[in-house]
């Protein structure tokens, strides 16, 4: 079972049906998500998750609505209502931080998505009404949840990119287990994502030794075939003959090979003396 599937699963089986104020803003939730379709005096809410279809008629009789239908066409289940039965809703009130909670939750079990996390982080939400879109990102910064609204096929979809944003907002959807995992998931993806970057680094740092160490011996062998080496101060000869005998070694390594041992610093300047005087020539 995907991820997402769980999230939906979790969320139609939050046991609130006994509060009548929590069914009333989540049943308003689902109206405004873009699964909503509109026809004539109808309203059809269309969804392929039987757990998804279960909740919202159980919505609907706590809410005294029974005069709907549910229909299954090939995966898709599918309720009807008559427009007249919904006359519980006032969308420009002033909603509470629960009353806020409860609606959101309906947007998402309504029309609601989310991408298998150990990918990629990406939930969206489809809304019907730009209005109502704005409405919600507004509520979900109430919550400090950062959410932006993108026009999609002549709809709205609320999106998040952001691993934190979207655990908050599975917080506050009230998908407990939910959050659990896709938590565990997030810290193993970033612990996945450091290692990666650590290894990546000295990959790049093992590279740019061993180029800068084929560069050195190139110019070395160059000074004795001139005859140039054996001109030069004794502590450059002495490095420079360890780097020849040592092309795999760092410069720390080969500092500790010199008679009188010096840091990667004194090493580092000895070559580049060699490398100066091979490209005067």
């Amino acid at each position: 079972m995907s991820f997402s599937t769980e999230l939906k699963e979790e969320l139609s089986k939050t046991e609130n049906l006994s509060n009548k104020e929590a069914v009333k803003y989540e049943l308003f939730g689902y109206f405004i998500s873009s699964n909503i379709t509109k026809e004539r005096n109808k309203i059809k809410f269309s969804t392929e998750s039987q757990y998804n279809i279960n909740r919202f008629s159980k919505l609907l009789s706590n809410m005294e609505i029974n005069n709907y239908n549910i229909a299954i066409q090939g995966k898709l289940f599918t309720i009807t209502v008559n427009t007249k039965e919904i006359n519980v809703f006032n969308a420009e009130e002033k909603l509470n931080a629960n009353q806020i909670k409860w609606m959101i939750r309906g947007t998402y079990l309504g029309a609601g998505s989310i991408n298998n996390p150990q990918k990629k982080y990406h939930l969206e939400i489809g809304i019907t009404q730009k209005q109502d879109a704005e409405k919600i990102v507004d509520y979900l910064k109430s919550f400090e949840i950062k959410s932006n609204i993108i026009e999609k096929n002549n709809q709205y979809a609320i999106y998040i990119k952001d691993g934190e944003e979207i655990s908050k907002f599975l917080a506050l959807l009230g998908a407990n287990k939910s959050v659990l995992k896709f938590e565990e998931i997030r810290v193993q993806r970033e612990m996945n994502n450091k290692i990666n970057r650590i290894v990546n680094c000295e990959s790049a740092n093992l590279n740019k030794t061993i180029n800068a160490s084929i560069e050195q011996v190139e110019a070395i062998r160059k000074l004795k075939r001139n005859g140039k080496f054996e001109k030069m101060d004794e502590h450059l000869k002495e490095i420079g003959e360890l780097r020849l005998k040592n092309p795999n070694a760092s410069l720390a390594e080969l500092g500790k090979m010199l008679k009188t041992p010096v840091g990667k610093s004194g090493v580092n300047y000895r070559l580049k003396k060699i490398m100066e005087i091979a490209n005067g020539e």
